[in-house]
């Protein structure tokens, strides 16, 4: 058995309770596991963009500027060498740089029990009943949240299954995410103070992660 819960309606009304499976939510923090597995998602989501170009992909340069000998000057062979002004660059940022790190599925899977369990633990966990938009609008999701222990703290809403309706009603909403209850990673939760989850995200949870 798990540790019981509150469960909310839309009205910001407890109407009744859940349990959260104790394999999930009640597992012990291990803050450097924890910390690795952030700074892996960090790395395997960076963006490269700055890129220089080295001698080889300057244009230019295909004379020699002036000749061997007897000119009294330096020698040099080509106007893309890295000591002219407009030539490559030496040891510049390459957009072939790989961040990447490779994190093992059983590690990844723990830390994300770990900091499910810390927002059960300190009560930034918040449990629905279900969640309905008649007309999708942002008015009606904002309107709901503001009833919620979570309104006006960063907040991601983790549904059971993707909702177009509910997507698009929530993305305009001020320090409010909406993503899949089975994409959930450590990242995202520590990027947000509350996890909104629905009665049946928690069972969709349970049977992507508790395998």
């Amino acid at each position: 058995m798990g540790v019981k819960i509150d469960v909310y309606n839309q009205e910001g009304k407890v109407v009744g309770d859940a349990t959260l499976p104790k394999g999930i939510f009640e597992v012990k923090l291990n803050t450097d596991l924890v910390h690795q597995i952030a700074v892996s998602l960090s790395a395997n989501n960076r963006q490269i963009s700055a890129h220089t170009k080295n001698r080889g992909e300057v244009s230019g340069g295909g004379k020699k500027p002036w000749r061997q000998k007897g000119t009294g000057r330096a020698r040099h062979g080509s106007i893309r060498s890295p000591l002219w002004k407009g030539g490559g660059v030496t040891h510049g940022p390459r957009v072939e740089r790989v961040f990447e790190k490779d994190i093992p599925k059983k590690m990844r899977r723990k830390a994300l029990f770990m900091v499910l369990s810390q927002k059960a633990k300190n009560k930034q966990l918040v449990v629905l009943d279900k969640i309905e938009l008649e007309k999708g609008k942002t008015k009606e999701m904002a309107k709901s949240l503001a009833k919620l222990p979570c309104y006006s703290q960063a907040t991601l809403i983790a549904l059971p299954n993707y909702d177009k309706k509910i997507f698009l009603a929530s993305r305009n909403i001020k320090k409010t995410s909406v993503e899949d209850a089975r994409n959930l990673n450590v990242l995202q939760l520590l990027n947000h103070k509350y996890l909104l989850l629905t009665k049946e995200s928690i069972k969709t949870i349970e049977n992507t992660f508790n395998k």
